[in-house]
């Protein structure tokens, strides 16, 4: 069996037919594409402007991309953005992989170097949404392998591995997310003040390496935020780590707090400070303080700090320590709170005669108005302390 000529025609020309009734569903114009991520930008407080699009919908280039935050006349100015796998989703847009080119910027005597940064799984909403999560721009993972600062050539920071990544949005539901910096240094011997400078070198950390982990969950619907996890550990030296969860941050308020910025950057003297003040307690009224702790986990730091101050003054780092546990319960005392007091004192003392943890911590009986928080610390500070549930805990796993 053979097709005729006639038949032929017919399948070619079905085949056009077909062609044309898919093109809707995947042809995007670049233009719109590149409007879609300046909105959603927009949304988040940074506004974009390229020079020119080459490419076609699915995989396309920005030339020229610069963005500057809201409230501010610096931009910065990054290069080329490549969007590939660009797919329309819901009225916005998915794409597979978002990559800027490397970056270097120099400005009097310092320099800023980045590899490029790549971000995968990137979802443009579309402009009507309604979903919790509003017009926010996400993404499931990025990644930066390297960024430093030199200072005459010679480098002051650095750090390589930074990954970050974040589990898919469900509206009503948490968002998951996670960032690691597995490596980072600082030349602290490029310190110029003499006394930093005589500290540093005799403490031993002109040159600091170390990591940083955090973790935690946010959802956009009722605006709980937690950290559930925000080490920052220099080697040889101890690791600061810190929690904490607020409710009310929602995307509105986010969006309140951009618009808020823009405004007091039009404005100037005492009437932007007078306004932003007013501004800003309105807004506090919108988030609850739920609790935070931070802790210092001990890796020598404090003998040698304790040894060094004592030779300051011709003493011993024990004697400092024991001076340190005189001095704090006075201080203390104006909280007008003995129970913390004696908690601090004792605690105090267990970590300095065996420095291992040291933590501070507030979670409260329920959650507490940011706006009520700021208006006990001015009208009744005493009370504060208790209201917020504020304890001192020492050499605790």
């Amino acid at each position: 069996m053979s097709f005729q000529p006639k038949n032929r025609h017919r399948l070619a020309l079905s085949t056009i037919l077909f062609s044309m009734a898919l093109t809707p569903a995947w042809a995007q114009d670049t233009g719109d594409i590149a409007q879609g991520l300046k909105t959603a930008l927009s949304h988040q407080g940074l506004e974009m402007t390229w020079t020119s699009i080459s490419g076609d919908a699915s995989s396309m280039s920005l030339q020229g991309v610069s963005l500057t935050a809201s409230g501010s006349s610096e931009n910065l100015a990054i290069g080329d953005v490549k969007l590939e796998d660009v797919m329309p989703a819901d009225g916005g847009y998915t794409i597979k992989t978002l990559s800027t080119q490397a970056y270097s910027r120099s400005e009097g005597d310092t320099t800023i170097e980045a590899s490029p940064f790549i971000m995968r799984g990137v979802v443009i909403p579309a402009e009507d949404t309604t979903n919790a999560l509003g017009n926010f721009m996400y993404y499931q993972a990025a990644e930066l392998d390297m960024v430093s600062v030199s200072v005459k050539g010679t480098e002051a920071f650095s750090a390589s591995g930074i990954k970050t990544s974040m589990s898919d949005f469900k509206n009503g539901q948490p968002m998951n997310f996670s960032a690691s910096v597995p490596q980072f240094s600082s030349n602290l011997a490029l310190v110029e003040d003499a006394k930093f400078k005589d500290a540093i070198k005799t403490l031993g950390y002109e040159t600091i390496t170390g990591n940083m982990t955090m973790a935690g969950s946010w959802n956009p619907a009722d605006g709980r935020l937690d950290f559930s996890q925000y080490d920052i550990s220099v080697d040889n030296a101890g690791t600061l780590g810190m929690t904490f969860s607020i409710g009310g941050y929602t995307p509105a308020f986010i969006k309140s707090m951009q618009d808020l910025q823009k405004q007091m950057a039009q404005m100037s003297g005492d009437a932007n400070s007078s306004a932003q003040g007013m501004a800003i307690l309105g807004l506090m009224q919108q988030l609850s303080f739920n609790s935070a702790a931070i802790r210092f986990t001990d890796h020598s730091l404090t003998n040698k700090v304790l040894d060094y101050v004592g030779k300051q003054q011709g003493m011993s780092g024990k004697d400092i320590a024991n001076q340190v546990k005189a001095i704090v319960p006075f201080g203390l005392a104006q909280l007008q709170n003995p129970e913390l007091t004696t908690q601090a004192s004792t605690a105090l003392n267990q970590y300095l005669d065996d420095p291992r943890s040291l933590e501070i911590l507030a979670s409260p009986a329920s959650p507490m108005p940011f706006a009520l928080i700021m208006a006990n610390a001015m009208g009744n500070p005493a009370d504060l302390t208790k209201s917020l549930g504020v304890a001192v805990k020492a050499n605790q796993n």
